[in-house]
């Protein structure tokens, strides 16, 4: 029977949430590395490459041998440089709580675990990167370069209620800029041209771009117009955060957007952005998770459950690159971004034990 030494594992995820690590944050992101190496050098049986792009570190190990299997994950948290004085790792009875400790700390922990169960670490693959809170800027590419061979991918992102993710929406980000004309708002106010009341045309076109019948949100975010109290805005803008669960509605909400005319006579709208992230399907994740409800089986485990997220996360990004893809691999817990953030530490082991039933399953079904 497989045995995690849980007294190590709950000693690590201490050690890794006591780093600060958000994202853009080079010198925690380093410290945190650093001490990941440590921990995977050993397990690897080979030493992991840290990978600097633009100033943000990401830490791989590649894999020896095919076929091979890439465990995905990010350091990078949503907290602030400082939220640690205020608020460090504790543990009380099964629960553990700080910074990032679900989101997703645990899940690093839980996969430095399973590959040392694994029978053939030589074929398992593992990156971890810097900057997954913001969009995976820098690591992206390299992302997509390492899993582009992989027979499968395991996202270590938190779970959801304990369930594992099989889909997520994808995203698009877009700015909606609005040009007009200045006057003064007292003694000429209509020899200009209102940019703050053509952005209010805008967002009202704009809500209505959604399909709730399909889960596809439109959502006007953040709205910046005018410069004096006394002077008419010459110019507004507006950000735009787009959410499908399919490909075609995010293709369908960006031709729309690029076809948006200005309300006022004289005003211009310019719209820039892109789709970001497209969906991932539940399509991706069907074998995986018939794989791993089979493993927990065997082991004697809870049942594998799963669940479709409106967020997005790096498994967007391989599961478009046509690899199979499971998420969600991370310990139970939650409050994800929120103070009461927690992970259950029972559950750590659990699904070490289940990711390491997975990888020998995926790494010798092609030997």
């Amino acid at each position: 029977m497989r045995r995690i030494d849980q007294d190590r594992t709950r000693a690590r995820l201490g050690e890794l949430v006591s780093i600060e690590t958000p994202s853009g944050h080079a010198e925690g992101l380093r410290r945190a590395h650093e001490l990941l190496r440590s921990w995977g050098a050993p397990v690897f049986g080979r030493p992991g490459e840290i990978v600097t792009v633009d100033g943000t570190s990401h830490l791989l190990w590649r894999p020896e041998r095919e076929p091979a299997v890439l465990l995905l994950g990010h350091v990078d948290t949503v907290w602030p440089l400082g939220t640690l004085a205020g608020w460090p790792f504790e543990v009380n009875g099964n629960r553990a709580t700080g910074p990032g400790v679900f989101d997703m700390k645990a899940g690093l922990v839980e996969a430095f675990d399973a590959v040392e169960l694994a029978r053939d670490p030589s074929r398992v693959g593992l990156l971890i990167t810097g900057d997954e809170e913001i969009g995976s800027p820098t690591s992206r590419a390299l992302i997509e370069k390492t899993a582009a061979g992989a027979a499968a991918v395991l996202v270590f992102e938190a779970s959801f209620d304990g369930a594992v993710k099989t889909a997520r929406k994808g995203g698009a980000f877009y700015t909606v800029d609005v040009a007009g004309r200045a006057a003064h708002a007292g003694m000429a106010p209509a020899e200009g041209i209102n940019a703050m009341i053509e952005l209010a045309h805008q967002a009202l076109v704009l809500d209505r771009l959604g399909d709730s019948a399909k889960g596809t949100t439109v959502t006007p975010t953040k709205a910046t117009a005018g410069t004096t109290t006394n002077t008419v805005p010459a110019a507004a803008s507006l950000r735009v955060d787009v959410r499908a669960w399919e490909k075609a509605e995010l293709e369908r909400v960006h031709r729309q957007l690029g076809e948006l005319t200005a309300h006022l006579d004289g005003a211009s709208v310019r719209v820039s952005g892109e789709i970001n992230r497209l969906p991932l399907e539940p399509a991706s994740s069907r074998d995986l998770l018939a794989l791993a409800r089979r493993v927990a089986e065997a082991e004697g485990l809870s049942a594998v459950e799963e669940a479709a997220v409106g967020g997005g996360s790096d498994a967007n990004f391989t599961a478009a690159l046509g690899v199979p893809t499971l998420d969600g691999l991370g310990p139970d817990g939650g409050g994800p971004h929120a103070r009461h953030e927690w992970t259950d530490l029972d559950s750590l082991a659990a699904r070490g034990i289940l990711v390491a039933g997975m990888l020998d399953a995926l790494t010798t079904a092609r030997s």
